[in-house]
């Protein structure tokens, strides 16, 4: 159930003890020459709506923005750590006056992680009584994940009309890296992405297809379907 799309009367007989509210957040950074640089919040955006009509959820808005400063000096557009720790705890306050104790968050960009990881302490410490569970959909392929690779341009294709398959370039090729070897690479992209990679991929998205992200999309959903009912089972 889309939110945006309810009028009053109607999201006040759904938004009740019990129920459940889903927030995706992605970001707005360059995803290569390929993909647009709303590449991770058109995916979650959309894992986010399948997932809430599987499972009954309430859907919020997106929170396009996320924080993406590594990508300097390639485009981003970013918020700190703090402004989006700050965003969700608010919204979580205001959907438990709402009457939804129940908040899933469903991250699309992996900057976000620190700014998600202690939400549910901070709504705690408010005085908020509410179950917040904190999950990132790169968890729930066995794929390796990448940027504006092989894995994320597949999905793009399955889901939008904005990636531009000419322009696909191979990007950083980690593929036969020593587990030491690519944690320092990780940690290096973590702070500046054009240092391990010029053109802003990590992987290789020329030989992405529509098929592959189909398939990649159907696991993710599924296993986060079943995680988020298996979470939710017992909560009372």
């Amino acid at each position: 159930m889309i939110v945006r799309d309810l009028v009053n009367t109607d999201i006040l007989k759904l938004a009740k003890k019990g129920s459940v509210a889903l927030i995706p957040v992605g970001s707005i950074e360059q995803h290569g020459p390929h993909l647009p640089i709303s590449t991770d919040s058109d995916i979650v955006s959309h894992i986010a709506k399948q997932v809430s009509d599987k499972n009954g959820f309430l859907l919020l808005p997106t929170l396009q923005y996320g924080v993406s400063f590594e990508h300097h000096p390639f485009f981003n557009l970013s918020i700190s750590d703090a402004t989006l720790e700050k965003t969700l705890v608010d919204l979580c306050i205001s959907l438990s006056k709402n009457h939804v104790d129940t908040v899933v968050i469903l991250n699309g960009h992996h900057g976000n992680l620190n700014a998600l990881k202690k939400l549910s302490a901070k709504v705690s410490k408010k005085g908020i009584k509410q179950h917040i569970f904190v999950y990132s959909y790169w968890h729930f392929m066995k794929r390796e994940f990448d940027h504006a690779g092989f894995v994320e341009t597949s999905i793009m294709l399955a889901i939008s009309n904005k990636v531009q398959m000419k322009k696909a370039q191979k990007g950083l090729i980690s593929d036969n890296l020593s587990k030491s070897k690519l944690n320092k690479l990780s940690k290096k992209a973590n702070k500046s992405f054009i240092s391990v990679t010029k053109n802003g991929v990590w992987g290789d998205p020329t030989k992405a297809t529509q098929k592959a992200g189909k398939v990649i999309l159907n696991e993710i959903i599924s296993n986060l379907v079943k995680e988020s009912q298996t979470c939710l089972t017992g909560i009372g």
